[in-house]
């Protein structure tokens, strides 16, 4: 499981788009995501990297917790 703090994911919005990006890389990935502590916890087989780089050309600033 990878764990990101994404301190601008703001509302349910910001969660819809961070899973959209994910799901582009692993459609079986499960995303799940706590607005009010600014955690994402992914669960997937691809890389961490690349699941942060998804994140980040989405315009969000992914940090590992």
């Amino acid at each position: 499981m990878i764990t990101l703090t994404i301190d601008d994911m703001t509302c349910g919005g910001c969660v819809a788009s961070i899973s959209r990006v994910v799901k582009n890389i692993d459609a079986a990935a499960i995303v799940t995501a706590d607005v009010a502590t600014k955690r994402v916890n992914v669960e997937t087989n691809s890389d961490a990297s690349a699941v942060i780089a998804a994140i980040s050309a989405a315009g969000f600033h992914p940090v590992p917790a």
